[in-house]
């Protein structure tokens, strides 16, 4: 296996195991050399959390690439999620153009939306601008809610196979090159991931736990990345990583008053394994 470079953009929340807390440890177990950006410094994520502190990298970002260019640092793999803002993406969309290696995988998290409703911050002129950072990626891995808000095709809870193909063609119109729909649900007590990569259609369906963690969008993110860098192909990386993501929420479940994340370190041992 080739040792691969990725760099990672994206906020660290410093407690809550969410965004970088969750990328580098994961991309690092994947065997990978993880270089970070970060685009913000919290205390805490804003998921149940009060009275967080909240740091702005923004005016960093640029300064940050252009010493990259200086060294000729590039990078085989760029993956982004959380971005707090309009100018983030703009830079990061800079980023990719000046430090991407030959053949670098460029992967897009859109992190901005969940069960119907927009992060607090996030407006339609951010939903705008991630659309063209989409567009710059070889995959990105949006929910359904993200998929409607890119799309403007109505949010739903209930849809069949029509629906989610109506938001793989609109996701395609937009520029999207593959896509992996994560939480596509068909039956009851099952869900999984779509993958629509060069026009094929395939879907890895497991069971639905009854609890839900946060932070398990970037746990899969994240994996996804670290099975696709290693060289797996795009399906193999998208059922690794469902499968991966049920691992850390079944131990999340037995482990006391553990709110705020999931506990994906203890099962680490078990995504090494699968790849």
């Amino acid at each position: 296996m080739a040792y691969k470079k990725i760099l990672t953009v994206q906020d660290i929340s410093c407690v809550g195991q969410c965004s970088l807390t969750v990328a580098l440890p994961i991309l690092s177990a994947c065997g990978h050399e993880t270089c970070v950006l970060p685009s913000a410094v919290l205390s805490t994520h804003t998921g149940g959390f009060s009275g967080f502190t909240f740091r702005d990298l923004t005016e960093d970002m640029p300064a940050i690439c252009d010493h990259w260019q200086r060294e000729k640092i590039s990078f085989s793999g760029i993956y982004t999620g959380y971005l707090g803002s309009i100018r983030q993406i703009d830079h990061v969309r800079d980023i990719m153009k000046k430090v991407a290696a030959p053949d670098c995988i460029k992967v897009v998290d859109p992190a901005m939306a969940d069960f119907g409703k927009l992060y607090t911050g996030f407006d339609e002129a951010f939903v705008e601008a991630m659309k063209s950072l989409c567009a710059e990626a070889d995959y990105v891995l949006p929910n359904v809610t993200e998929s409607c808000f890119l799309t403007g095709v109505d949010y739903r809870t209930e849809y069949d196979r029509a629906y989610v193909d109506l938001l793989l063609e609109k996701l395609t119109q937009i520029g999207c090159k593959n896509i992996i729909l994560t939480g596509i649900s068909y039956a009851p007590g099952r869900t999984g991931v779509v993958l629509l990569e060069k026009g094929v259609y395939r879907y890895h369906e497991h069971e639905m736990l009854p609890i839900t963690c946060h932070g398990t969008g970037d746990i899969y993110a994240s994996a996804f990345v670290g099975a696709l860098l290693r060289g797996k192909d795009a399906y193999t990386a998208a059922r690794i990583a469902a499968n991966y993501t049920m691992e850390c929420v079944r131990y999340t479940a037995t482990v006391e008053d553990h709110w705020y994340g999931a506990a994906f370190e203890p099962v680490l041992g078990k995504l090494i394994g699968m790849l």
